[in-house]
């Protein structure tokens, strides 16, 4: 039975009931929860440093020593807000639809509603990958800037965000000799690297590259030799890979110092503005950090409705707007979104650009 398409309501619900598109980096390190989903257009955002104090020792029968709570930040913005649009015409509910009976069965409200379903998860699709795309250029720089554009492609104004103050980007690390170079020492960078965010109290697991710099460590001799120690009294990583969620590859575990980090391969790659073929991960670049380092809130969605001509706001990931211009034959759907990736902590991970 078709469902009314022309109904907010019974759209948003029907959008909530598809299966949402995986993805690595953002379902890695910045998950959502309900929590995370705000009935405002603006969010709140609040992080702080890591801790790592340690509590007082007291003098017998003192009653005890009065420590401070860790301090924080919170800033208030508005999300950007994401609105890709479809239209369907007299004809796309008319005429056999993609992947139908040669001789099709089905009644031209039946397609319609058909049509809004994968017109909607195609749309959805369309949002994640900015969503991941968006965590990507938050891992890499510590924050992002998006082009906002209207009716004119070619005109926009940027949304910019970036979790540190100054100029220098404190998360950035510069290997003391490139890792495809002779001389260089993967381990001592790793190593350094993981005590930046140790001496904040920050974790660190997770080595996210892409496959070139994978096949550099992977090629690497000191490594090779150290993986392939005979007398068995040494255990400093292990090489057995394994596929991971969307597109990522656990390509080994390095014990570094006696930290085990994963050393993940992300390979996904998206289709710019332009159409061409741009990596989530830029080559050379490698991420050294942990899962849930950060979340991503939603801000909500108000529109003006055609139904009453009133103003509706939704708090939801992904809102709905359908539209039908009875004058050109036409129906049209929006599906709003208005996300923000943020950090949990300043700063928790670590940059390097490890190719000359």
């Amino acid at each position: 039975m078709a469902f009314d398409v022309n109904n907010t309501y019974t759209y948003l619900m029907a959008v909530q009931a598809m299966p949402p598109l995986t993805t690595f980096l953002r379902d890695r390190y910045f998950p959502s929860s309900e929590e995370d989903i705000f009935g405002t257009e603006k969010v709140l955002v609040e992080y702080r440093d890591g801790n790592k104090r340690l509590a007082p020792v007291i003098a017998p029968r003192y009653g005890g020593v009065t420590i401070q709570r860790q301090g924080s930040e919170m800033h208030e913005y508005e999300p950007p807000t994401i609105g890709p649009k479809r239209t369907t015409t007299i004809d796309d509910i008319t005429r056999r639809g993609f992947g139908e009976a040669i001789l099709p069965t089905i009644t031209p409200a039946e397609r319609e509603s058909q049509l809004a379903l994968r017109d909607a998860k195609e749309l959805d699709d369309m949002i994640t990958r900015r969503e991941e795309a968006m965590a990507a250029e938050l891992l890499q720089k510590n924050g992002y800037v998006l082009k906002r554009v209207a009716d004119d492609l070619e005109v926009f104004d940027e949304f910019e965000i970036y979790f540190y103050d100054g100029t220098n980007n404190p998360a950035n690390y510069t290997p003391s000799t490139p890792w495809n170079a002779a001389g260089a020492d993967i381990f001592s960078d790793l190593h350094i690297m993981i005590k930046n965010l140790q001496q904040r109290g920050l974790p660190a697991t997770d080595l996210i590259v892409n496959d070139g710099v994978a096949d550099i460590i992977m090629n690497n001799e000191a490594i090779y030799k150290k993986l392939l120690i005979p007398d068995g009294k040494y255990n400093l990583g292990t090489v057995d890979p394994k596929e991971l969620p969307a597109g990522a590859s656990l390509i080994a575990v390095l014990n570094v110092q006696g930290r085990n980090i994963s050393i993940i391969s992300y390979t996904e790659t998206y289709t710019d503005d332009s159409g061409n073929d741009v990596p989530f991960i830029a080559d050379g670049t490698a991420i050294l950090t942990a899962p849930n380092c950060g979340k991503t809130l939603y801000g909500a969605v108000t529109q003006i409705e055609q139904a009453d001509m009133k103003r509706h706001t939704y708090g939801a990931r992904r809102v709905p707007k359908p539209f039908v211009d009875a004058d050109k034959n036409v129906s049209e759907v929006t599906l709003s979104s208005k996300p923000l990736l943020v950090p949990i902590n300043k700063s928790p991970w670590q940059v390097a650009n490890v190719v000359a």
